[in-house]
């Protein structure tokens, strides 16, 4: 008897050990890696809000200056979100509002109000991959792209990072012919995002320069994006970010444009 409990003995431990080194494999499927990465990236809590503070950059050394606060809602995990972005400082673009509703799969809505004008404008989707508020952020780069608008390759896996090749499935909707992504491993965060042109040439770089864990979410706390044929370059530093906060619905609707909702646009 005590022979046979000896052995299942060893044979738990072995089983255990066992299960340790396949939760700790290395991911082969291309897709799974870029949704669980999207779903960092984007989906961290139900909502969330966080104060960015915007530098903006051009080859010449001169400098602007943007700070806003952003709004997050998810519809459903993984699926339709809700973005709200309000400016503050400098004082031309104060009351400026940013609105998204994220549809995966489909074009999103995207509003931009101009408070000097009084014009509520609706940016079209031959436009999100066009400059946000004059920096070298894209529109696109706010709200998150489709996983399904990219076919995925894994390239490689080392002791770090996952790199993954991304290849637009309608080329003619935008201005990138592939870009790859590094992810990392323990977090599943992009960490280096690297675009090329149609002939194969490196031209735009996003890279997190800071990250921290925030209500146990990873959370990027610095990014920074550079145009490398300019020499232009625009880094974000986002501050007192908090999830789960339970904003309502009517928070993300097309009223918010004109009337932002003040009480969760203070910390």
């Amino acid at each position: 008897m005590r022979k046979f409990n000896l052995i299942k003995a060893l044979l738990a431990v072995v089983s255990l050990s066992t299960a340790g080194t396949l939760q700790a494999a290395d991911l082969q499927d291309a897709d799974a890696i870029v949704e669980r990465a999207n779903l960092v990236s984007y989906y961290a809590g139900d909502d969330g809000r966080s104060e960015a503070r915007m530098l903006i950059k051009d080859a010449q050394g001169r400098e602007q200056k943007r700070q806003f606060t952003i709004l997050r809602r998810d519809r459903s995990e993984g699926g339709e979100q809700d973005f709200l972005v309000v400016f503050s400082r400098p004082a031309d673009v104060r009351n400026t509002v940013f609105l998204v509703s994220k549809k995966p799969g489909n074009d999103d809505d995207r509003w931009l109000y101009l408070p000097g004008l009084d014009l509520v404008k609706r940016i079209s989707a031959g436009d999100k991959r066009t400059s946000f508020v004059g920096s070298h952020y894209f529109y696109e780069d706010v709200s998150g792209r489709g996983t399904e608008e990219d076919s995925h390759v894994l390239l490689e896996t080392n002791a770090t990072h996952y790199v993954i090749e991304n290849t637009p499935v309608d080329a003619s909707s935008v201005e990138f012919s592939k870009y790859i992504a590094w992810i990392n491993k323990d977090t599943f965060l992009p960490e280096k995002i690297e675009y090329q042109d149609d002939n194969g040439a490196l031209y735009r770089r996003v890279e997190v320069l800071a990250s921290a864990d925030v209500q146990g979410h990873i959370t990027v706390t610095k990014s920074r994006v550079s145009d490398l044929r300019s020499g232009g370059q625009t880094t974000l530093e986002f501050r007192f970010q908090k999830y789960d906060l339970g904003m309502e619905q009517a928070v993300f609707s097309e009223r918010s444009l004109r009337k932002p909702p003040r009480e969760w646009l203070k910390r």
